[in-house]
């Protein structure tokens, strides 16, 4: 007898384990691990992965699988394995930690149908019925009839609830048109054929000449006819249509120039000669590719890549999901072709599908995409880059909370294949294992064009107040912007406003309108006029008033992308202004779309929040401007300085990138903090010795691990004990020299009426406490299942909000 063991598709504490089910005769020889079945559970049939197969079993009586949703594995055993790691690891939940790992189109969803299973039923039953054998469950809840006529029913047996598990898969398929007889035959139709009938003889004419299947729709175009006409030939059996599976093709592949690799520079040389080594000696390492904006790292992966398909293997390569610009895409795809997949949050969960698939099939050799590219189901990865490796967003918020270097790693030691990092900026974290060489650094100091990096000029706004000079742009700012338009040449604004919004107070006795359900000054919108909470979505009109005070002195501060667009209208009217923002990038191609017509010189001025800091490469741009440098520096957020440096650093790379020279203004109010003045002279030595003796002050990473246990309810107190009791039990567990920092309010005390208290966990060597941490979640598990407790971990935490 064979027995499968099965991850079912429950996200719930006490089911996160494996349960048998015997495999039926019809699946004998179907059903291998990595496959996605279905399988009774409870009342229901649900989905669940096979994760191995094994001949005995502790229990006796065992249920049987139902159906298979796959014919072949949608997980590769190296991606069962890894799911299982990934899981333990962010103390997580087995389901989800495969979930994360596919594409949207693959996560089933559950349809319900009611089944007769009495001849006769109760005369409500029967009316709904209506003599049919079953019904919808959508049907049942649209009709008049009562949830506990339903429950009886089922209870005496006379119908059953039907779980089916669907999955949303959709191919494409595509319409080709054929001649259905040999050649000669048309001809003699088309002889016999009345002089009328004009547009069926072009059509038959069209295939006298060409023998070969055509897509119905380009068939159309070539010879200018309609459906119809076709239709009339295909009921003729003169024509025959069969349909095709086709591919959903995101870009355009025509407008591809193809590239050959270009001649190394020196520095490059040595940069690529260790991973050149580690990919002919299979072995695995972790390169750091410590490169300034514009050193050339690209050409050193798409080198280093080159390498790998010639043995045979397979490349991942991360990119931010910000710096996956139409450039980037063409770059890979200009040198390996139709060999590249790209997988990307703006493509539709269709294309994502069918991008997913090329790689499962094995048509492709390398996919470029965001975070969770780094779950392509290749089965023989020569290699892993993460370009931009100090990006965020790199960093999974919700669960499983993983970070896309750790997985690499993982994947990297499980294929023997090199991992390489790259950025102008590492992370403290990265650079420290470098230095220590836990990682192999490799550095590349010089612009491949050998022009030197632009110039960055500091402006004190206080100065600017001072003189009297209440605009958002600096003199010296605005003479610049001015000079470049009178010169054709190109400017890039950027907007720094993470954890800066636009809120509404009252001048008269300063209140300031907060979210009724979250601890939070709500956002103004004023394109709708209209207040709005960006954690909960509630909104409401602008008031006149002040609610506090009834003063009609309501008015809204802030920087806004759409309120810097106004000014840059009055102050420099002759300017055209391509804003590039959450708001206008929203629809799908808005992002290439807005970006193409800067490239073609439609506007002068690219003014955008950090969506614009990476990845572009306009040879015209030679001006950079940072309108408000520090509003993150003020963050409660130990890294604060360290992502402000990183920012401006890559922000400044985007000018003078070709022949024109460049340079930056940075407008600050805290013009001697250390974060902006090494970052004008791209001091990256200095920043990471002075911010690494912060950090060691402080005692923060890289020197001590941080974790991050937030709990959250809609009663305040239960919340303040939960966490009291999470603190006391970690006490009793962890090393003397280990600090638990709590309970504290987060930082955003309330999120939709749910507050939230937090600990966190400080610690250089606790091997045990992922297994510590799991066992105090097990003994609040029935709080969480009956009282609507959550309790997240987040063993590397990045948003400390």
């Amino acid at each position: 007898m064979s027995i499968a063991k099965v991850i079912v598709d429950v996200p719930a504490k006490q089911i996160n384990q494996t349960f048998d089910y015997t495999i039926p005769a019809r699946l004998e020889h179907v059903i291998v691990p990595g496959m996605r079945v279905t399988v009774p559970f409870g009342p229901r049939k649900i989905m669940g992965f096979v994760i191995e197969l094994t001949s005995t079993s502790s229990h006796t009586k065992l249920k049987e699988i139902v159906d298979v949703l796959d014919l072949t594995p949608v997980l590769t055993e190296e991606l069962v394995r890894l799911g299982q790691w990934l899981a333990k690891d962010t103390v997580s939940l087995y389901i989800t930690a495969f979930q994360v790992m596919l594409p949207q189109a693959l996560k089933s969803h559950y349809k319900k149908e009611l089944v007769r299973l009495a001849e006769e039923l109760d005369p409500i039953m029967e009316s709904l019925f209506a003599g049919r054998d079953f019904i919808t469950y959508e049907e049942f809840s649209e009709s008049k009839v009562r949830y506990q006529e339903l429950i009886k029913a089922v209870k005496d047996g006379d119908i059953e609830i039907e779980y089916l598990v669907k999955s949303r898969i959709t191919r494409k398929f595509e319409t080709m048109i054929k001649p259905g007889m040999a050649d000669y035959l048309l001809e003699e139709a088309y002889n016999d054929m009345s002089k009328k009938a004009k547009k069926q003889r072009e059509l038959l004419s069209y295939f006298i000449q060409h023998n070969e299947a055509i897509p119905k729709k380009k068939l159309m175009d070539k010879v200018n006819t309609s459906a119809s006409t076709i239709k009339s030939l295909l009921d003729k059996k003169l024509l025959v249509s069969t349909k095709i599976e086709v591919y959903r093709n995101p870009y355009d592949d025509a407008t591809i120039v193809q590239t050959s690799p270009l001649s190394l520079t020196t520095e490059q040389t040595d940069a690529i000669k260790p991973i050149k080594q580690s990919i002919e000696n299979n072995t695995h390492d972790v390169f750091l590719l410590h490169g300034v904006t514009g050193s050339g790292k690209t050409e050193v992966y798409l080198q280093a890549i080159s390498d790998v398909i010639k043995k045979g293997k397979e490349a991942v390569v991360l990119v931010p999901e910000i710096s996956l610009t139409p450039q980037m895409v063409h770059r890979f795809k200009g040198r390996f072709g139709s060999d590249v997949a790209v997988m990307h949050s703006a493509l539709s969960s269709g294309e994502k599908y069918d991008e997913w698939r090329k790689i499962y099939q094995k048509e492709v050799k390398v996919v470029v995409g965001a975070r969770s590219a780094v779950f392509a189901p290749f089965e023989n990865l020569g290699i892993i880059i993460i370009d931009e490796e100090h990006e965020t967003s790199y960093k999974q918020e919700d669960q499983p909370r993983y970070h896309a270097r750790d997985v690499a790693i993982e994947r990297g030691k499980n294929h023997q294949c090199p991992v390489i990092l790259g950025s102008a900026t590492p992370t403290l974290e990265t650079f420290a294992r470098a230095q220590k060489g836990v990682y192999k650094l490799a550095t590349l100091s010089k612009r491949t064009n050998e022009k030197a990096m632009p110039e960055v000029e500091i402006v004190d706004m206080r100065n600017e107040l001072h003189e009297g000079n209440r605009t958002m742009f600096s003199r010296r700012l605005k003479e610049k912007i001015e000079l470049c338009i009178e010169k054709k040449e190109q400017i890039v604004l950027l907007l720094n406003r993470r954890g800066y919004s636009t809120f509404v107070m009252c001048r008269d006795c300063g209140h300031v309108k907060e979210c009724p359900h979250c601890d939070i000054a709500l956002t103004y919108h004023k394109n709708s006029n209209r207040l709005k909470c960006h954690y909960c979505s509630y909104e409401e009109p602008m008031p006149t008033i002040c609610p506090e005070c009834s003063s009609d002195l309501i008015r809204y501060f802030g920087t806004g992308t759409q309120r810097v667009e106004e000014a840059l209208a009055q102050l420099i009217p002759e300017a055209r202004v391509i804003r590039m923002d959450v708001d206008t990038t929203r629809r799908k191609g808005a992002h290439e779309k807005l970006l193409n017509q800067f490239g073609k010189g439609e506007a002068d001025i690219l003014l955008g929040t950090q969506m614009i800091a990476k990845g572009l490469d306009f040879e015209n741009v030679t001006l950079v401007g940072v309108l408000t440098a520090d509003s993150m520096l003020h963050l409660p957020d130990f890294r604060s300085s360290e992502k402000t440096f990183q920012l401006l650093t890559q922000v400044s790379g985007r000018a003078g990138r070709h022949e024109l020279p460049g340079e930056v203004i940075v407008q600050t109010y805290t013009p001697d903090h250390y974060s902006i003045e090494l970052a004008s002279t791209y001091n990256f030595p200095d920043f990471y010795q002075k911010e690494m003796a912060m950090r060691k002050a402080f005692h923060y990473p890289p020197y001590v691990f941080l974790t991050l246990v937030t709990v959250s309810h809609p009663n305040q107190v239960k919340v303040v004990q939960t966490t009291q009791k999470i603190v006391q039990a970690l006490l009793k567990s962890v090393k003397e020299e280990t600090v638990i920092l709590g309970p504290t309010p987060s930082p955003m005390a309330r999120i939709k009426d749910r507050y939230r208290y937090q600990c966190m966990v400080k610690y250089k060597n606790e091997p045990g406490l992922r297994d510590i941490i799991q066992n105090i979640l097990n003994q609040f598990e029935s709080d969480i299942r009956k009282d609507d407790l959550l309790i997240s971990v987040d063993m590397q935490p990045y948003q400390m909000m």
